[in-house]
């Protein structure tokens, strides 16, 4: 990841849930949920962040500020990624 992103963990697990990535700027973290889907016959692969993994998600972010005291504003994006390889960013995607 670049762009003046630093990768402050991957795979954060806390109880049943996992953050794929945890990035940060000098001003903002990320929690990033990666999806790849070889095939959109059944839809676009960001359209598979369901509402129960983005509670799942929301609650090891919840964790995972607490552990760190982080201070300044978050956001959760989702990186899609189809099977040409192409990688599309959602910012704010969710909350």
């Amino acid at each position: 990841m670049t762009l003046g992103y630093r990768i402050l963990a991957r795979n954060y697990r806390y109880k049943r849930a996992e953050i794929d990535m945890i990035v940060s700027t000098e001003d903002l973290l990320l929690f990033v949920e990666v999806k790849y889907r070889k095939s959109e016959r059944y839809g676009h692969p960001e359209a598979f962040v369901s509402p129960n993994q983005q509670s799942l998600i929301l609650s090891a972010a919840a964790h995972y500020l607490e552990e760190t005291r982080w201070p300044k504003a978050i956001r959760f994006d989702v990186f899609s990624v189809n099977a040409e390889n192409k990688i599309t960013h959602f910012e704010d995607a969710f909350h």
